[in-house]
């Protein structure tokens, strides 16, 4: 028999429906009916006759026709809001937000499996399970991990022993012995007491993020959770119930606990869970809606869920993917720029960056070579100024291999970190089956990766301080030979004049989120943990200079391909002009003043979605090939953003 869970302001109702030909009216009626006789005073309704509401599902906020069927528009274990006229909706309801999350109605139940052995994940494996692309199972080995670890733990508790985390409390409380008929309630008040997070929930991507990179460090045998219980969590992932978890709240030591309890809460049955099918709702619906039962905790499992770094990895993960992305794409679209602004390709020499042969100068300057005027690719703009008397560019469009160099470089460092972090077990106490014992030690503290974020933000924002130099010079005709502002009838049109004035806010913006975080400590736990890393705060200001870094080259992105309309009929080279095709598939040229937001969400879409990488990548890949032998012998890592490291040993697609 179907069913439908009724949101009616404070309470949740199971509705069975008989006959799914039944109306959205009947259903609404059905659960005021349940909700009033649980109510002593009928929760001040006085005739269910004379009650108007209107009834939406939770997912997405779609309004429900009360005469549509419901088997035409809801589906079995569906999520209902009724909203009672008069009412605002209940604060204990939060509305999905449609937008912003790309696992909502759309969402498809993936079919591939990714297999975590708790060594191999990359920062890349976990960014796509973020999106919903993989479920999760594990290794055969990994899972004989889990259960020796556990069963060591069930050994200590059988003796009585006294050890942290297990048999005693925690922080302050570690001399404090637990009796063992306690021993589950002092893991559940732990998670209860540590949900102590505040602000905007995590969007459902990041929240998958977190939740399989939690699985993953458990899935390495040294945390002592149960088989039982680590199964539990990969049957919510793989169902994409995801736990109510707050942005703000940690401290980075011991570990991530605030954010890590919320995760944990969810997965008790407790607090709020999202997923595709339901929204918003309280977790025990929510993993009853998807035939998931709660987790029920045993000694250490409560310490083991929260203990470790994984909101800071996590965030950083996302973090320096997109930073990957963006940085080789600012190479492409400040060439454009060079372009319109007649720039000469001389400083992009390869005998000038071998006698200085940074890896990521190296690339940058051979990505110049490759998308600029050549024998391979004649640029008519660059034919029409070759005999110029212009010596030299200004720094901005000479000086890119150096200072984008860096940034490359400086993302190879954080990658390797954070791939480091993703497979690092960072419990407390840590256990050694092998050895039959716990030991205390200190890996949950999050200075490596708090250290290496705040070095991210320092280094990918310059590729946004420099692109708003580039903007300015196309912006500005006495530098650029152009309209002013890159429109006709300047006065009547303003043309690039705010876009200019949006990418310097965002810039200035980043120079204070560029102060690390992780210079800051303060004492907690009454003195216990007196020196933490502040870096769940460098994951998410990292995570937003690269944000604004993409937004500040959409604009010049858009403003290159402008100057381009001032110089036809000129063409220039053929990868460049096919990334001004890409372009001109979503934003139309300007021609009079129009509304320029959604051209700028538009442009950064197609970065985000590397698109423009997409368009131009050959081009670089086969000049890379034919020219590789023209300078020194370059390191591998010099054109693949990879972890410098040793190659691991790859996850296991299924």
């Amino acid at each position: 028999m179907p069913r439908y869970t009724v949101h009616v302001r404070d309470e949740w109702l199971t509705v069975p429906c008989r006959d799914p030909s039944y109306t959205i009216q009947w259903l609404g009626l059905e659960a005021l009916k349940r909700y009033t006789k649980n109510k002593p005073d009928n929760g001040g309704i006085k005739s269910l006759k004379d009650v108007c509401f209107i009834a939406r599902r939770c997912q997405g906020q779609g309004l429900l026709d009360a005469d549509d069927t419901i088997e035409d528009v809801l589906e079995d274990n569906d999520f209902v809001e009724v909203v009672i006229d008069g009412d605002t909706m209940s604060p204990d309801f939060i509305p999905s937000q449609p937008g912003i999350s790309h696992l909502t109605t759309t969402y498809r139940e993936p079919e591939s499996y990714l297999v975590l052995d708790g060594n191999s994940l990359t920062s890349t494996d976990l960014v796509n399970l973020g999106k919903g692309l993989y479920k999760i199972k594990l290794t055969q080995e990994a899972k004989s991990k889990v259960m020796q670890s556990r069963d060591l733990l069930d050994t200590i508790v059988k003796e009585n022993r006294v050890v942290y985390g297990i048999t005693t409390g925690f922080g302050k409380f570690a001399r404090t012995v637990i009796p063992v008929s306690k021993l589950k309630e002092l893991q559940e008040n732990l998670l209860r007491s540590h949900s102590a997070g505040v602000g905007s929930p995590l969007s459902p991507e990041r929240t998958r993020m977190l939740l399989a990179l939690r699985i993953n460090v458990l899935a390495k045998g040294h945390s002592g959770i149960s088989l039982e219980t680590l199964h539990a969590m990969i049957e919510a992932f793989n169902a994409s119930c995801l736990s109510f978890v707050p942005e703000k709240g940690t401290v980075g030591a011991s570990g991530d606990l605030a954010p890590l309890s919320h995760l944990a809460l969810g997965l008790m049955g407790e607090g709020k869970m999202w997923s595709p099918k339901s929204g918003w709702a309280d977790a025990k619906y929510v993993l009853e809606a998807h035939g998931l039962k709660p987790i029920s905790l045993k000694p250490k499992e409560g310490l083991a869920l929260i203990n470790g770094t994984q909101m800071i990895t996590s965030l950083g993960a996302e973090a320096v993917e997109r930073a990957q992305a963006i940085a080789r794409q600012a190479d492409i679209v400040a060439a454009l720029t060079l372009e319109v602004l007649k720039g000469t390709t001389k400083a992009f020499d390869s005998d000038i960056h071998v006698l200085r042969p940074h890896p990521g100068q190296t690339e940058v300057a051979l990505r110049f070579r490759s998308l600029l005027d050549s024998d391979h690719h004649p640029s008519e703009i660059a034919e029409s100024h070759r005999f110029c008397d212009r010596v030299q560019d200004a720094y901005t469009m000479r000086c890119c291999p150096q200072v984008h160099g860096v940034v490359i470089d400086t993302i190879n460092f954080v990658k390797n970190i954070i791939n480091t972090e993703i497979n690092s077990a960072t419990d407390n106490p840590m256990v050694f089956s092998e050895r039959g014992e716990t030991i205390s030690g200190g890996n949950f503290h999050g200075e490596y990766p708090a250290k290496a974020l705040d070095y991210l933000a320092i280094g990918v924002h310059e590729l946004a301080s420099i692109s708003e130099r580039r903007i300015e010079r196309l912006c500005n005709p006495s530098l650029s030979e152009l309209p002013a502002f890159l429109v006709n009838e300047g006065g009547l049109n303003s043309g690039f004049m705010i876009a200019h004035c949006t990418a310097a806010s965002l810039v200035s913006e980043n120079k204070v989120l560029c102060h690390p975080s992780s210079v800051d400590s303060l004492s907690t736990s009454a003195a216990t943990e007196d020196h933490v890393s502040m870096g769940g705060w460098a994951a998410r200001k990292a995570l937003r200079v690269v944000e604004h870094v993409e937004q500040v080259l959409s604009i010049e992105l858009l403003a290159a391909c402008q100057g381009i309309e001032f110089l036809r009929p000129l063409r220039t080279t053929t990868p460049l002009e096919k990334v001004y095709d890409l372009v001109r598939t979503v934003v139309k040229p300007w021609i009079k003043d129009r509304f320029m937001s959604p051209d700028i969400e538009a442009a950064h879409r197609l970065l985000l979605d590397q698109k423009v990488w997409d368009v131009a990548s050959p081009y670089i890949d086969k000049y890379h090939m034919e020219h590789i032998p023209e300078s020194r012998p370059i390191s591998p890592t010099a054109f693949s953003l990879e972890s410098p490291t040793s190659p691991r040993k790859r996850i296991r697609l299924e």
